[in-house]
């Protein structure tokens, strides 16, 4: 659109005294960019509620990139928000191979990304192609690398499992070898090394985590011959689970091998599981053991939470209770956890004492 060096274009006059403008998808970012260049709010807002209305999956990364240009932080959070619930769909669309790294950060910083994370790196490798057309290199592992810059190092590796990890980056020549050998060994032994790259779950989950310890009091030696511990729990409201706070060692610093679970109880389906590992310092303390992804847990359900830990004794809580209640500092928000016992092998875990004394979970 001209617009004449010595006024202002006529349709923004028009705006100006009668307050009427067609704005049309075509016409609505040059229309915005005026309406910021000579300083008219009004129309301003108009574009800005045009562009919220028609904000859908398929255009909320080209919207984005808009809002970021155009310093419109309302809308660019609405398209986040827009993409933390429909990531998938998102990241298909066409626009996305078209935003600029500085938004590509912007997105792979959030904690709110409702998406395998390996689905994420295969759109992330597409967007590497396109940029390196863009910047007229060659398409080769090393520039793809180039390219990503520091967005490589927001991609959360550790939450894939091996096979999906085994089948696309470590063998994409994205990585250099000490990075895929770092990554196998997190997904292999434990304790498990140091990795680069995050670790924490990525969830549709909004504000903090909080946790909730169902005993009063710890006590020492709590052995494991190969059967888990289990307890059954319900909540009075939709919360993610995210992962446990186990009891570790009697016998100072110690590794141990776990798998963690929890079972939907009357199904006997598996939500949610991970075969992994944690350190202890021989404390007292619960030490953390996370699910890939965080596990739904619905309001007045029963759930089993399962740990089946391989390693020497153990601290063991007593004292349990049978309801414990997490209020949120900021809102006072009550989540009610009701526990009781899971019949069976259970290692001898039951409200009143045993393992699995922490939930870890978001509301």
């Amino acid at each position: 659109m001209a617009v004449p060096s010595h006024g202002h274009p006529r349709w923004l006059c028009r705006f100006l005294y009668s307050d009427e403008v067609q704005i049309g998808p075509e016409t609505v970012m040059t229309t915005l960019y005026t309406a910021k260049k000579y300083a008219v709010p009004a129309l301003e807002a108009h574009c800005v509620e045009f562009l919220k209305k028609n904000l859908r999956a398929d255009n909320a990364f080209m919207l984005l990139t808009q809002a970021r240009l155009f310093d419109e932080p309302q809308l660019a959070s609405l398209c986040l928000e827009n993409i933390d619930k429909n990531t998938a769909d998102a990241i298909t669309a066409e626009g996305f191979t078209d935003i600029d790294l500085d938004t590509l950060v912007a997105v792979l910083e959030r904690d709110t990304l409702g998406i395998r994370e390996v689905r994420l790196f295969n759109a992330v490798v597409r967007w590497s192609e396109a940029e390196c057309q863009r910047q007229q290199l060659q398409v080769t592992p090393e520039n793809r690398r180039k390219v990503l810059g520091k967005a490589l190092g927001l991609i959360r590796f550790p939450l894939m499992t091996i096979e999906e990890f085994a089948a696309g980056p470590a063998q994409s020549g994205i990585l250099v070898d000490r990075e895929v050998v770092s990554l196998f060994l997190h997904f292999t032994v434990n304790p498990k090394p140091r990795v680069e790259f995050i670790d924490r779950p990525r969830c549709c989950l909004r504000g903090k985590e909080c946790s909730i310890n169902r005993f009063q009091q710890v006590e020492s030696r709590w052995g494991y011959s190969g059967t888990s511990d289990r307890i059954r729990f319900s909540v009075n409201k939709r919360i993610f689970v995210v992962g446990f706070g186990l009891y570790g060692s009697i016998h100072g610093p110690t590794d141990y091998q776990v798998n963690i679970q929890i079972i939907h109880t009357d199904s006997n389906t598996v939500l949610g599981q991970n075969d992994t590992g944690f350190s202890c310092d021989g404390s007292a303390s619960t030490f953390r053991v996370m699910f890939k992804e965080p596990v739904e847990v619905l309001p007045n359900v029963n759930y089993t939470a399962c740990a089946t830990l391989k390693g020497p004794d153990s601290h063991y809580g007593t004292k349990g209770l049978r309801k414990v209640t997490h209020e949120s500092p900021t809102t006072g928000a009550k989540t009610c956890f009701t526990f009781c016992y899971a019949a069976g092998n259970n290692n001898g875990t039951s409200v009143e004492d045993g393992q699995i004394p922490e939930v870890i979970f978001y509301t």
